[in-house]
């Protein structure tokens, strides 16, 4: 199996990543669950002629000179594979993450509406958060897309890789991708308010220049994305904080406050009615109460409170509310509903039949 055969099977199995590794057959992750394939274990040559066969000279130039790189590659009727080189035990590794060359449409991923709204804010800072393969990217993506396709505006983007591949349809889009159109996220966003964006899209925030970057831009009008690798919202907060000195805290929790629009925290869970996954998602929308938990250190811990209260006011949804949805919709099962929300015992007593607020209507119910 070449390479181009081998990425056609991750593809056709539904697989979202791709490892090679010498000494190991190629395994797939499909579902969240790793897969060898039946076919001969790799040796060292097997992975320099994938690389030969997929890779141009520019990426291979610096595979050459790293013992680890990021970098895209795309392939006509496949898509694009986000690739991280590494080193394994001496010799080369892969592992390549599939991402689709149809931006998925919103519909489709069930997502909770209220992203659509928050897409199309004219300003503030909107963080998506989660860990590494939680599906923060396609959640961002179709918001992108959904921007793209009902308003004029000007999108830059700095991404590293850049995974999906927009076109301009009633927006104009930029993608700038770190290594090939800037040096870094930092040295891209330097001068990005000079290219006129009306939204920023930032990979990932990394550092507290770019950190510091993404808050004045916000604050001074425009609508910027990013991602953080957070596990729900007041992680997110205390994350954003910690990027500064101590000294500073007051001031950035101030501007925070001012320019935080909305937290979107990600999981991606086992579906129980089909192969594959479906997201568990927090909302946080600020509030002006909100605003006044973020600016108070003393209060900040209760946000998970009001994410609970404002389901209907403001769409806002905790985890355990999306869980408990998702879990009575038949969409995940009982294992790994109590698995993944924060307070088993508490799950565990409403489905077992005790009186409650119902998660999603705030309503009382029996089970």
């Amino acid at each position: 199996m070449n390479a181009i055969e081998l990425l056609q099977k991750t593809v056709e199995a539904n697989a979202s990543d791709l490892h090679l590794r010498p000494g190991s057959p190629p395994v797939l992750r499909i579902a969240d669950i790793l897969k060898k394939l039946d076919l001969p274990r790799l040796t060292e040559k097997d992975i320099e002629t994938f690389i030969a066969e997929t890779v141009d000279e520019r990426h291979r130039n610096h595979l050459e000179k790293s013992n680890e790189y990021d970098f895209a590659i795309s392939l006509e009727g496949l898509g694009r594979f986000r690739v991280n080189a590494y080193q394994h035990m001496g010799v080369k590794a892969l592992s390549l993450r599939y991402v689709s060359h149809v931006i998925p449409k919103f519909e489709d991923l069930h997502l909770p509406p209220i992203l659509l709204d928050l897409a199309m804010r004219k300003r503030g800072l909107i963080i998506v958060t989660g860990t590494a393969g939680s599906g923060k990217t396609t959640t961002l993506a179709a918001m992108i897309e959904h921007i793209n396709n009902h308003a004029p505006v000007n999108i830059i983007a700095i991404e590293d890789p850049i995974e999906y591949v927009f076109t301009d349809k009633e927006a104009i889009i930029a993608q700038r991708e770190v290594g090939l159109d800037t040096d870094s996220f930092h040295s891209g966003l330097r001068y990005i308010l000079r290219q006129d964006p009306d939204v920023i899209l930032i990979g990932e925030i990394r550092d507290v220049e770019t950190m510091s970057i993404a808050l004045m831009a916000a604050e001074t009008g425009h609508l910027v994305f990013c991602t953080l690798h957070t596990l729900d919202a007041a992680q997110t907060i205390d994350r954003s904080l910690s990027f500064y000195p101590p000294h500073e805290n007051q001031q950035i929790r101030n501007l925070l406050a001012d320019t935080l629009e909305a937290i979107v925290a990600m999981r991606l869970l086992p579906r129980s009615d089909a192969i594959g996954l479906v997201p568990a998602v927090e909302v946080m929308v600020c509030t002006g109460l909100i605003r006044d938990y973020i600016r108070d250190s003393s209060k900040t811990h209760q946000i998970s409170t009001l994410i609970e209260e404002g389901t209907i006011a403001y769409g806002m949804q905790s985890f355990d509310q999306n869980i408990m949805t998702l879990y009575q919709e038949g969409l995940i099962g009982y294992e790994v509903a109590k698995a993944n929300c924060t307070n088993p015992a508490d799950f565990d007593l409403r489905i077992k039949g005790i009186q409650g607020i119902d998660y999603q209507t705030r309503r009382s119910f029996e089970t």
